[in-house]
């Protein structure tokens, strides 16, 4: 059946996906050069498992169109607009645990925020490795952001409300072994190391930076000779840092470095476009990972990171160095520790 025009169509996407049907609507059209032809421009609305699912989704928002800039508005988003709001009113206390809560969230930080489903709520639950008290306030984190949402009418469907936590009550969800690669794993991705999007998790596993972190930054702050980058925008002040190169995954960094592309982001898309974590989740990591029987996120590189260097016996203040956890140092190491970038590649070679 074909759709009426200015409704907006569902495509079905490639790869092997969970939800591979795309409804989506014309936000605009360009010029292409090469064709001459103007070419219409896309902004997808939501995902889902069939066609028929999809059309729903279309159907929903053609009935309730809302704002083309309010579908990408990430979970980042709607957590900055909802905290300028809440914070004035709220205790200092409330405030620490619900920044803590959000830390947690990083997986789904960059996902629009309309484009989240149950399964990606309770994942951040499973995976984080969090105990009980931590997950409620997490969940409430959920339902606040969702009220939030539904208030201001970006999204129609509220999921919080059937993330599961209580199975955690009595226990610790999944301890921090779980969620690290093995040694296997890392030596099953060392053989696939032809192909330069696998490198980039092997960069991750070996530099401990949050993937936001890897996926903004620029060729201009990345320094070879010298083996270090430079991370200059981070979700916390103690996050601007000096993030050194390890040696064996150093030639993965030249290689990105000196490519023929113009993108001024040393990692970046076949088309040498900027990476959403989305984009990359859903269309490089996740696609690598699973024909080799993986079942990690990006966020797991970072916990590996941490976790080899203290099997590799560097000292605590260095590793929080490295991976810029500096706001959990103590004060004594915060006003008296100075490190060379030196000292932290000496460390990160260890591992």
């Amino acid at each position: 059946m074909r759709l009426p025009n200015g409704y907006g169509g569902v495509v079905k996407l490639s790869g092997n996906r969970r939800r591979p049907y795309a409804a989506r609507i014309t936000t605009g059209w360009y010029h292409n050069d090469k064709t001459g032809k103007r070419v219409q421009k896309f902004q997808v609305i939501g995902y889902a498992a069939s066609r028929a699912e999809a059309l729903q989704i279309l159907a929903k928002y053609n009935d309730y169109p809302i704002d083309a800039a309010a579908l990408k508005l990430t979970f980042h988003d709607i957590y900055l607009r909802w905290s300028e709001e809440k914070f004035p009113t709220t205790s200092a206390s409330n405030i620490k645990g619900y920044r803590a809560a959000y830390s947690i969230c990083e997986d789904i930080a960059d996902v629009p925020f309309r484009n989240l489903r149950l399964d990606d709520l309770q994942r951040v639950v499973d995976r984080c490795g969090k105990n009980y008290p931590t997950l409620k306030k997490l969940r409430i984190l959920f339902n606040q952001l969702y009220d939030y949402a539904m208030k201001h009418e970006i999204i129609c469907k509220d999921y919080s409300p059937y993330v599961n936590i209580t199975k955690y009550k009595d226990r610790n969800p999944n301890k921090a072994e779980r969620n690290r690669f093995t040694a296997d794993e890392i030596e099953t991705l060392w053989k696939h190391t032809d192909d330069r999007y696998y490198q980039t998790v092997l960069m991750l596993i070996y530099n401990g930076v949050r993937i936001s972190e890897l996926l903004d930054l620029k060729k201009e702050n990345v320094h070879l000779p010298e083996r270090y980058f430079d991370v200059v925008d981070s979700k916390t002040e103690n996050g601007i840092r000096k993030v050194p190169i390890a040696e064996k995954v150093l030639p993965f960094y030249t290689s990105w470095y000196n490519d023929c592309s113009h993108s001024e982001y040393l990692i970046h898309t076949m088309d040498s476009e900027h990476f959403t974590y989305h984009n990359y989740y859903i269309n490089v990591f996740k696609p690598l990972l699973q024909p080799l029987n993986i079942d990690h996120t990006p966020h797991c590189c970072r916990h590996t990171t941490i976790s080899m260097l203290a099997d590799a016996h560097v000292d605590q203040t260095i590793i929080k160095k490295i991976v810029g956890h500096a706001g959990a140092m103590t004060l004594t190491e915060r006003v008296y520790t100075h490190l060379d970038i030196h000292e932290l590649i000496e460390a990160i070679d260890k591992i």
